[in-house]
């Protein structure tokens, strides 16, 4: 006996308002599948917004243990239907001191990140389609920020306000776009690890680095203004 497959039907539209942990640490963990995720400051709450599906089954689920905070989509209790499935998120975090971490699947996301104030950093998706910018600084030093993706496209852009000790990017092929802009408070160090892939870096005029480049088959070009040492 099968069970049954879930049909898509009109689209049902919930509000989300995740109170702010009286803890002194905030731990915000958002797991999403396929849909579109929005996330951005603003929000009076821990988390604000409001999510719009059109699968019962995929209502959004909040679980809260002290600092411990998940939002996460519903589960399918039968069958996933094969076409027409809606989810879209859009979310507001607010500026308290946090890590987030936000493990996804096959989806498109916006972030605008600027003005939050994150500890770190964790994202982890499949083939996904990315934008994500830190418009202004990070208010709080983070320790990390680490992006783990499959095969996907992927635009990070702000990347000096993000305020982080170290970034950690590994990829699969695809598209990736790492943008340094922004203010540098500190010294940083950011590894990427990537297969086989077309990787732009944007580092501004002005702002100093070393970048050291390891790997077989590999076609660097460099802009103006850079020295060289050795050859792939």
């Amino acid at each position: 006996d099968l069970p049954k497959q879930a049909k898509a039907g009109p689209d049902i539209k919930d509000s989300i308002t995740v109170p702010n942990p009286k803890s002194e640490k905030t731990r915000l963990n958002i797991t999403f599948g396929a849909g579109d995720l929005n996330l951005s400051s603003g929000a009076e709450n821990l988390v604000d917004g409001s999510v719009v599906y059109n699968v019962k089954d995929l209502k959004p689920e909040v679980t809260s243990d002290g600092g411990n905070v998940e939002i996460k989509q519903g589960d399918f209790k039968g069958l996933p239907p094969l076409e027409n499935v809606k989810k879209k998120w859009d979310l507001k975090l607010s500026h308290k001191p946090m890590d987030l971490t936000i493990p996804a699947g096959a989806y498109n996301g916006t972030y605008d990140l600027g003005g939050l104030a994150l500890k770190s950093l964790t994202i982890k998706d499949g083939a996904a389609d990315v934008k994500l910018n830190f418009s202004q600084p990070n208010a709080t030093d983070m320790s990390v920020f680490r992006y783990e993706t499959g095969v996907s496209n992927v635009k990070l852009s702000g990347l000096a306000n993000a305020n982080f000790n170290s970034m950690i990017f590994s990829s699969g092929a695809g598209d990736y776009t790492l943008d340094f802009t922004g203010t540098l408070k500190r010294n940083a160090t950011v590894t990427v690890s990537s297969g086989l892939s077309n990787l732009i870096v944007v580092i501004p005029a002005g702002m100093n680095a070393n970048v050291a480049v390891e790997g077989g088959l590999a076609n660097v070009n460099a802009g103006s203004g850079w020295s060289q040492n050795g050859k792939l």
